[in-house]
């Protein structure tokens, strides 16, 4: 995927998506190129001060616009920013960066935990829409993106589960043959995620994982 240095990029739209969350739609700069669950380093300014953070592409392409689902942390310093950009606003963006991203595989299995749905449902319309098979393991105390998840759950198999729920029971029933397997969370959720996989039969080491932090 092709890279790019620092750029300002406007703010198509700022969308609730979900207790906490949003996704934020850029539009594409020229010469961007990235596919799904890749992510880039967005720097804006808080009170005066220079601040970054990385988020993950959560759109299946960045044809014109993409986008970034991003997880409010009501205390942080970066994300309440973010929240409050309005259409016309202005945004440093660089990379993309990460090597745990969509490359055209047929068929598609993503664990998600928390703001980790963002780049599964970007991963799951893509391979769907490049018409592949997809299916979605997702566990997240309060889930986000609710009308893209029933969107696609009319072409795969999506799972949805509370915050407490094991998860392998979702993996056993979601994991086939010929499968490229995603995972992305925080690292709580990889080891859950990562124990499923070994116990439904899975290859781990040949999983793309992306660690939120």
């Amino acid at each position: 995927m092709a890279g790019m240095d620092r750029e300002s990029v406007t703010v198509a739209d700022v969308e609730p998506v979900g207790p906490e969350a949003i996704a934020l739609r850029l539009a594409t700069p020229a010469d961007f190129d990235a596919r799904p669950g890749q992510f880039v380093k967005l720097v804006t300014t808080v009170d005066g001060e220079e601040v970054s953070r990385f988020y993950t592409i959560s759109s299946p392409d960045v044809e014109e616009t993409f986008e970034l689902t991003i997880g409010i942390d009501p205390d942080g310093d970066v994300s309440p920013h973010l929240r409050d950009l309005a259409a016309g606003d202005a945004v440093t963006l660089s990379g993309p960066y990460g090597n745990a991203y969509y490359e055209d595989e047929a068929n598609v299995l993503i664990l998600a935990g928390g703001p980790g749905i963002g780049a599964a449902i970007g991963i799951a319309e893509r391979a769907l829409a490049d018409g592949g098979e997809a299916a979605i393991v997702y566990r997240d105390e309060a889930p986000i993106h609710a009308e893209r998840l029933d969107a696609l759950a009319d072409r795969a198999l999506v799972r949805v589960l509370d915050g407490d729920d094991p998860l392998e029971p979702a993996v056993e029933a979601a994991i086939a043959d010929d499968q490229q397997v995603f995972v992305y969370g925080f690292a709580d959720f990889l080891d859950a995620a990562i124990t499923a996989l070994e116990a439904a039969g899975g290859q781990p080491d040949a999983a793309k994982v992306e660690n939120f932090g």
